[in-house]
């Protein structure tokens, strides 16, 4: 990839748009223009899904705000399919959300079976002597193009879409093969964090499955490399747990492995401008990551309550997570333990709140006239299970490794994130060109 620095720009309906230079010439047109078909998804009634329909069916709720669809998702139905011929999804259709999160664009890829767009989205397809689908998705679900969509979106309380109004968008049309380079580079840069969210989640699901097998069902390996429990290992009957444990191990209570740090009211420590401040971690954040729409707290914060890359995080109040924090730099808000031990490996306790997260969840809906929470006291009535010290050292090297790898993997897809986010306008806008070669 290169940046042109000689290409010239002109004044465009669109903003500004690069005039001939080294990959060709980019134009603008009317969406229409680059169409051959348009279309709603057809409605039908929810009667009609079944486990062994002959088509599924693509809503709204399939495709992600980054315009994957999630095609495991997608509900089946037995229909006539001579009746819907002219509604079936074609590979390389472009396929746009007209309600709920309007505008959200994605390429439909194909599937084991016919597929039909559910009746709130609206299908497009592309000249493919003209329009590269993949490239426009891209487009769409950029600020720029979003904000291009919206604008012609109508209704007051819940918005919508229609044909007309997106047929009449002015779009930018780059050469077809800087089309397919631009493409190219941000879905490179897509699969490799969808590959890394893949990978993390069989990591989290190997981890968990270990540490099930160690501390739940003691089948760790004993010193022949067996089975411990099975293989006839030594156990004794513990009182608390009401169950046989390990002899040698130990029952301690979660707060007696790991130290529960609550976060402060952060509205008490304000930035003191819009460059020098630490994002808010809240309870959103920790499905989110950071956010433009995150709060900002002063640099000046107890150490203590800034969290790092790696800190297990723990929402104790209204929905209840667990998560190692991967975002960068933040402040610690209210309502959120930041977990520590100065004891226990990292694995140790984050894998034990996992153990005991579906019991807090309970406790909390239980609460009905406030909002759901824990107590401290709920974390002296969590036991855990302590193997001795030997032992301990020995679990360690293996999901050490494995917790660090889920970290390094979820910091890289940061990383890569950012890239793309920061490269996405400048492609799209022709600020920043590619070779066509690469394509």
């Amino acid at each position: 990839m290169k940046t042109a620095t000689k290409t010239k720009f002109k004044q465009t309906e669109i903003g500004k748009s690069p005039e001939l230079g080294t990959a060709g010439e980019w134009r603008q047109a009317r969406l229409a223009e680059i169409c051959v078909h348009s279309a709603f998804g057809p409605r039908f009634s929810g009667e009609l899904y079944a486990p062994d329909g002959n088509v599924a069916t693509l809503r709204t709720t399939d495709i992600s705000e980054d315009g994957r669809i999630e095609y495991a998702t997608m509900p089946l139905a037995r229909l006539d399919l001579s009746k819907f011929q002219q509604h079936l999804l074609h590979e390389d259709d472009l396929v746009v959300t007209r309600t709920g999160r309007v505008g959200t664009t994605a390429v439909f890829d194909g599937f084991r079976l016919p597929v039909l767009a559910g009746a709130f989205l609206i299908r497009f397809r592309l000249n493919r002597e003209l329009a590269e689908p993949h490239f426009y998705r891209y487009y769409f679900n950029s600020p720029e193009g979003c904000a291009l969509i919206t604008s012609v979106a109508t209704g007051s309380v819940q918005q919508n879409l229609n044909i007309t109004s997106l047929h009449g968008l002015v779009i930018p049309v780059p050469p077809l093969r800087e089309q397919r380079a631009i493409a190219h580079i941000l879905g490179t840069l897509n699969d490799k964090i969808e590959l890394n969210h893949q990978m993390n989640k069989t990591l989290e699901a190997i981890g968990q499955a270990i540490f099930k097998h160690w501390f739940i069902d003691f089948e760790f390996s004993n010193e022949e490399g067996k089975p411990y429990k099975s293989s006839g290992g030594e156990m004794t009957y513990n009182k608390e747990l009401e169950k046989e444990i390990p002899k040698s191990w130990l029952v301690k209570p979660i707060d007696k492995v790991a130290d529960f740090l609550n976060g402060l009211a952060m509205q008490k420590y304000p930035a003191v401008n819009e460059i020098e401040f630490l994002p808010v971690i809240k309870i959103r954040e920790l499905r989110q990551g950071i956010t433009d729409a995150s709060g900002k707290a002063s640099l000046d914060i107890p150490k203590k309550y800034v969290v790092r890359d790696g800190d297990v995080l723990f929402s104790w109040s209204g929905s209840l997570e667990v998560v190692i924090w991967t975002s960068g730099e933040g402040a610690l808000n209210q309502h959120l333990f930041k977990v520590t031990s100065k004891d226990y490996p990292k694995w140790f306790y984050y894998y034990w709140l996992l153990q005991h997260l579906a019991g807090y969840r309970h406790i909390a809906e239980g609460k009905a006239t406030t909002m759901g929470h824990i107590q401290r006291h709920h974390l002296k009535s969590s036991l855990v299970v302590v193997p001795d010290r030997t032992g301990l050292q020995t679990m360690d090297k293996i999901l050490s490794s494995l917790v660090e790898r889920i970290i390094e993997l979820n910091m890289e897809s940061r990383n890569l994130s950012r890239i793309r986010d920061s490269l996405l306008p400048k492609l799209m806008s022709g600020k920043v060109r590619v070779p066509v070669e690469a394509r």
